[in-house]
């Protein structure tokens, strides 16, 4: 297996906030629906938190009305755990089935077996590093949801990353970065033209990119760091985004300009320091290319609560 597939050495064996994450998102577009699978491990504690969700438009955004939620946390994370073969108490199986390209992953409520996922994803192109910690994704999903009594098939595109760093859950900003916000948006229209870009407010206020990569008529290239910036064009009830605006540049010197619809959304703590709003987002894009993705408008636990207080009061600028 490749190094990235395992869990990585810890830089300090005994730094309590070394961290591994093992992401993946899927959605089912047509029903307005999304879904997404997060551990966030702590092997230097042998503990982990086990994230699932599901969500769709009609049943809202909030944690009490979607359509499924839970996050464990202090679930145990033996010294010997396999990320190649991930089992963890509460219900959940990721396997790697071929190096960073084909994972199976398989969740079933272990308190009363109410969500059963039974999905496999396969790249549609290589990881996209970002220096030596970090790794994003596009690929397929089919399989399926199986939520109460009803049977969902998923045969679509969504997305996965990977991290390994050390992540403080303690302080102003997200992570060790200067910024208090961020975004993380993607598409994929089709294995020829897709994108996906990671900005951050480095400045405090201006979603800058720094992170991502541009497909498109099937030429792929990295972002260029710092060129063009995310917008939240509108917001509603106060809260989250509704539409959102990209503008980045390659480093061929190609550029993107996309806009997003916001089509359901979810809101949550995906960390104990990291406030989001998760939306099933339909981006248009170059001539005329229409993909669906995601919209993630992320926060520090501090920067959230004063914006979205100040913005429900009107004072937010």
């Amino acid at each position: 297996m490749h190094p990235d597939d395992q869990f990585h050495p810890p830089t300090d064996a005994d730094d309590p906030f070394w961290t591994e994450t093992c992401w993946f998102t899927f959605t089912v577009p047509e029903r307005r629906l999304s879904g997404q699978v997060y551990p966030f491990m702590r092997p230097n504690q042998n503990v982990t938190t086990l994230g699932v969700f599901i969500w769709d438009d009609e049943h809202g955004g909030d944690l009490l009305h979607c359509r499924y939620a839970k996050n464990l946390v202090h679930v145990p994370l033996p010294a010997d755990s396999e990320l190649t073969d991930l089992q963890l108490e509460g219900g959940l199986h990721i396997r790697c089935l071929e190096p960073l390209s084909r994972y199976a992953v398989h969740y079933l409520d272990a308190d009363d077996g109410r969500l059963e996922l039974d999905l496999e994803f396969t790249g549609i192109a290589p990881p996209n590093h970002m220096g030596g910690a970090h790794l994003d994704q596009p690929g397929r999903y089919t399989g399926t949801i199986r939520l109460d009594d009803e049977t969902i098939e998923v045969d679509s595109y969504g997305f996965r990353d990977r991290s390994w760093m050390s992540r403080s859950q303690i302080g102003p900003t997200i992570g060790a970065s200067p910024a208090p916000k961020g975004g993380y948006s993607y598409a994929t229209a089709s294995e020829s033209d897709a994108f996906h870009v990671i900005s951050m407010a480095l400045d405090g206020t201006t979603d800058l990119p720094l992170h991502g990569y541009l497909i498109r008529d099937g030429v792929y290239s990295k972002l260029a760091m710092l060129e063009g910036k995310r917008t939240v064009l509108e917001r509603a009830d106060g809260d989250a985004p509704t539409r959102v605006r990209i503008e980045a540049k390659d480093e061929l010197g190609r550029e993107l300009v996309a806009e997003g619809r916001c089509l359901n959304k979810i809101g949550f703590y995906l960390n104990a320091n990291l406030f989001t709003w998760n939306c099933l987002t339909e981006w248009e894009w170059g001539d005329g290319i229409v993909g669906y993705g995601e919209d993630h408008d992320n926060w520090s636990a501090s920067a959230a609560t004063r914006f979205f207080r100040e913005l429900r009061e009107g004072d937010a600028s």
